[in-house]
């Protein structure tokens, strides 16, 4: 199949429109192509064929008009453009017709490169992909100060920046930088610019307030045409360009330990960049996209994709959205870092009355303090306006006690995960606060049905479990009881999309998903430990997934105290699974951080007052036999999950490890790896998806 009639089935075509205008001063014809998918913006517009050859269509027309001396290109409220259509494209089984694909959208975007008179890409919103490689086609670039999706996000999908980035980019802001957005970022939970950012970077020449951006963009246009701006470029220095490339190889190694071929792929076409020819280069990233979207990273890419865009959007088991009660003020019981995160998320998302309390108010002072510093960091970082950070800081107000907490409509306890206490402040809270205010619990692993024991109203309890740190985790669990009544789930659902969370439905159960799945993993490394499997074998066992951190970092991420409690609870739950560590029990109590010490480099090496209060049998098990068991208790705590109904679906696992967690998406979560390594039907006798999901279709 030839180029001219490579098609995608049912796509979005996102149209070219052309308009033309006379620049002030005299400067000339002006053309502006404003790219729309006739969609609103939860529909962001997308490159398939049809919407690449709309593209070229409009960039012919101009060009052919006499006295054309530039050319802009534009979005839809909100969106620029988003790049390729990744779900579309992951149907495609034909490599050939990938490459094809890939080749169309260098020869249309290479057009704003190669044109005899300047081109401008004016960033009004998100701009990701083959949307942000489209601006770098470009000669000059502006970007809107309220801009939001701002990457090169291809290595986190398991794809390498395939319409001119890998070439492009080094070219314009250096190597390192330019590995930094094409590497660095999207292996840091995929980690998106600011527009101020892309200005720092030398990704984009100005920048303009969204009131006024297209007006200022074209006249800013006009005096760069004009001559009466000049943008200078600083020259690339091309001599440590490899010696920064192995940099950023030693990097990923360290991080993925050659897990995925993206980032590599990536490193590769940078360091070929530095020779190669426009030509050469754009070539190379043709076949580097054929193969990598021919390969199992990609396939489950699109499948975590699919799940964080459209069910994450619509969480399966949600009651009908109009059955939510308004919340007009909130209450959070405790002040502690946990707590003061949770106030500052809802008084920035809900802008309403916030009140927190705490046994004294030295903790009350503290927890209200850490809320309006970091209102303050937000306005002093030009996030807020003064006026709206003043606002905010107005909203949030402590005590001592809870009886402020009377005309809350929503009331979270984000307090010691000790279930009498909990019960307590529920019981306390029923008496002054209406019968329709919902109580919600952050705890990870107690049983929310027990906290709702002998309240008046137990249907207006619901758990509400966020994740460390709270403004960077996009999961939410709601865990329904069965007596939570439809108003207050469907209310809790309200507040979490309004919080801007990942909402996903479990059942109350001990762990919920995520610390259920993450402490069966845990307790099966701790257990290898302490057969006597060394801590370099246990934390290197895991390293052939490219998780975000090995086991022992990550228990010290989480905290020892916290990781023992919350083993033992599990462990209390599920005896003949969940195993507890006397040796990490001990580590706990000794105010060590962890097994682990960090030099000043970033290099790491065992703590020797650590090591020594473990008491290790002599049964060492190697890396690749401590993985094993690790995948196997996770298939077979997978299949209790769905078959006790902890969640409803097999994607619910999925996405909670990936919002919950930094799963990679390109494992696709967890089950699509445990299909494609054939463990899910060594442990359960069956796989997890059904065959071709998150796989190359055979």
């Amino acid at each position: 199949m030839s180029t001219g009639t490579l098609g995608f089935a049912d796509e979005v075509v996102t149209h070219a429109r052309v308009r033309t205008f006379e620049l002030p001063d005299g400067t000339g014809t002006f053309g502006l192509i404003t790219l729309d998918n006739d969609r609103d913006h939860t529909r962001p517009s997308t490159f398939g064929p049809e919407g690449l050859r709309s593209l070229a269509d409009a960039v012919d027309q101009v060009s052919a008009i006499p006295g054309i001396v530039g050319l802009g290109v534009t979005g839809k409220p909100f969106i620029f453009a988003v790049g390729a259509d990744i779900s579309a494209l992951g149907t495609v089984g034909d490599r050939t017709l990938i490459e094809q694909f890939a080749r169309l959208g260098h020869d249309v975007l290479r057009k704003f490169g190669e044109l005899p008179f300047p081109t401008f890409a004016f960033v009004n919103g998100a701009a990701m992909g083959g949307g942000m490689e489209l601006a770098l086609h470009c000669t000059y670039r502006t970007v809107s100060t309220g801009a939001t999706g701002l990457a090169l996000p291809e290595v986190f999908l398991g794809l390498v920046p395939g319409w001119g980035g890998c070439y492009l980019l080094p070219h314009l802001i250096g190597p390192e930088k330019a590995l930094q957005v094409m590497v660095s970022n999207p292996m840091n939970l995929n980690k998106q610019l600011i527009p101020a950012a892309m200005v720092d970077l030398g990704m984009a020449d100005a920048l303009f307030q969204p009131s006024e951006f297209l007006e200022r963009s074209v006249a800013w246009a006009a005096d760069v045409i004009s001559g009466r701006v000049t943008v200078a470029r600083p020259s690339v220095d091309t001599d440590a360009w490899q010696a920064i490339v192995d940099a950023g190889r030693a990097a990923v190694d360290a991080r993925i330990h050659g897990a995925a071929p993206a980032p590599y792929r990536t490193l590769d076409l940078v360091a070929a960049a530095r020779s190669r020819t426009r030509d050469e280069g754009f070539a190379a990233e043709d076949e580097a996209i054929a193969d990598l979207v021919m390969g199992d990273e990609m396939r489950a890419s699109i499948y975590a994709f699919d799940l964080v865009q459209r069910r994450a959007k619509k969480p399966a088991g949600a009651p009908d959205p109009a059955l939510a009660r308004p919340v007009t003020k909130v209450g959070i019981v405790g002040a502690g870092l946990m707590a003061s995160q949770l106030a500052l998320l809802f008084v920035r998302r809900l802008e309403v009355p916030v009140v927190m309390s705490d046994l004294d108010q030295e903790r009350v002072d503290k927890g209200v303090g850490y809320v309006r510093a970091e209102i303050e960091k937000l306005k002093s970082k030009g996030r807020i306006s003064a006026d709206k950070a003043n606002r905010l800081s107005a909203l949030v107000r402590g005590q001592v006690g809870l009886e402020g907490f009377a005309g809350c409509d929503f009331i979270i306890e984000a307090v010691f995960e000790e279930i009498s206490l909990k019960q307590r402040i529920f019981a306390e809270l029923e008496t002054i606060v209406s019968s329709e205010c919902v109580l919600a619990s952050n705890t990870s692993t107690l049983s929310v049905t027990q906290m709702a024991q002998g309240l008046e109203h137990p249907e207006r309890v619901v758990g509400f479990h966020f994740f460390n740190p709270v403004a960077v985790m996009q999961l939410l669990e709601i865990a329904r009881t069965p007596a939570t009544d439809e108003a207050t789930l469907a209310t809790a659902f309200a507040v979490g999309k309004s919080l801007k969370k990942s909402c996903v439905l479990v059942k109350d159960a001990p762990g919920f998903v995520v610390n259920r799945l993450l402490i069966r993993f845990l307790s099966e490394i701790a257990r290898a430990v302490d057969e006597g499997s060394s801590f370099e074998d246990a934390d290197a066992s895991m390293e052939p997934l490219g998780l975000p951190m090995s086991p022992f970092v990550l228990i010290s991420l989480v905290g020892l105290g916290v990781a023992s409690h919350v083993t033992h609870a599990m462990h209390d739950a599920f005896p003949d699974r969940f195993y507890a560590s006397e040796n990490l029990d001990r580590l706990a109590t000794s105010g060590r951080p962890g097994v682990w010490t960090w030099a000043a480099d970033g290099s790491k090496s065992l703590d020797p007052e650590a090591v020594a209060l473990f008491q290790q049998g002599n049964s060492p098990s190697t890396p690749e036999e401590i993985r094993s068991r690790v995948l196997d208790a996770l298939a077979d705590e997978c299949q209790r999950m769905l078959d006790e109904g902890v969640v409803g679906q097999v994607q619910d696992i999925d996405l909670c490890m990936i919002l919950g967690t930094g799963w990679p998406f390109w494992l696709g979560g967890l089950t699509p790896y445990l299909d494609r390594t054939g463990v899910s039907e060594q442990v359960t006798g069956k796989r997890f998806l059904s065959p071709g999901v998150a796989s190359v279709p055979r």
